[in-house]
């Protein structure tokens, strides 16, 4: 199957929901970033989570999670934006974590205490960010508490990935639900009903639910599908984006590393491409500082 998400208005258009399968798109940033099982299951979380809050924003939006943390992970940061497009890495990719009671990879303890936060590049003059600390480590309740404490909109939010013994993904997915104002109490009760009673999303997924049985399990036929949207994971990098890197550290900086190394080599940090620039190419940077 391939990744994508659903949207749609449920409960009398009283919420919004978004679930989405993320599967390939966790698996080839495994893949990139050699992760180990616990740091495939916490980047692969803040990806859907990513990626789902990008189809909440308009086209030309961008959106920026950054996990700022204490626990082996050391960290991460994902990028999104308004066409499914994601992309992130971990601080440290080689953490493998169980909880001794399950044997369950332990995400929570792998990301230890921190912050989570949010940059919304809306395409305007100043771009705007917000944060809130970090609740349990789980991603999931964290994004939950940041939509109530900082954008208040009370959310529920389940993601989930579930990796193979050979270290491979075999499923990732989940979805965010979302109150709109007028909510009725009534409605509210019925939701965190159905929610107590709803499979983990690693079990949807395995089942073979797509993002709108998802939705249709949650909903019970209450709702309507307004749009579905392709998923991948899509790094933007180029070689003019490092050129102008390169040319802000000033011209003094260059040719320090001129006279030291006569090279530079740029790594993305979200695909792992390099760029080289040999001696004549960093004359030429120079040159465009002045």
């Amino acid at each position: 199957m391939k990744d994508y998400l659903a949207k749609a208005y449920a409960f009398d258009g009283k919420v919004r929901l978004y679930a989405a399968n993320t599967t390939n798109t966790v698996y080839e940033a495994q893949q990139i970033h050699g992760l180990w099982p616990t740091a495939t299951a916490a980047l692969g979380r803040l990806l859907t989570g990513s990626v789902i809050m990008g189809a909440m924003y308009r086209e030309g939006d961008e959106l920026t999670l950054r996990l700022i943390s204490q626990g082996p992970l050391e960290g991460m940061v994902t990028t999104t934006d308004a066409y499914g497009n994601v992309r992130g890495y971990v601080g440290n990719p080689q953490v493998f974590l169980q909880k001794n009671d399950t044997k369950k990879l332990d995400v929570s303890k792998a990301v230890g205490p921190g912050r989570l936060s949010v940059t919304k590049d809306l395409k305007m003059k100043n771009m705007f960010t917000s944060g809130v600390e970090l609740q349990t480590g789980e991603i999931a309740e964290d994004l939950a508490y940041y939509f109530t404490a900082s954008e208040q909109i009370p959310s529920a939010v389940s993601l989930g990935v579930k990796v193979n013994d050979d270290n491979t993904v075999k499923n990732a997915g989940g979805f965010i639900l979302q109150r709109m104002p007028g909510c009725p109490e009534e409605t509210i009760e019925l939701i965190e009903k159905r929610l107590k009673n709803l499979p983990p999303v690693s079990k949807m997924l395995e089942d073979g639910l797509s993002p709108e049985e998802m939705i249709e399990l949650i909903t019970k036929g209450d709702h309507r599908i307004l749009l579905t949207m392709d998923l991948q994971y899509q790094c933007d990098c180029n070689r003019e984006k490092f050129e102008r890197g390169l040319i802000s550290l000033g011209e003094s900086q260059l040719k320090e590393i001129l006279e030291t190394d006569g090279h530079i080599e740029t790594v993305c940090h979200f695909c792992k491409t390099k760029y080289d620039f040999n001696a004549s190419q960093i004359k030429a940077l120079i040159e465009e500082t002045k």
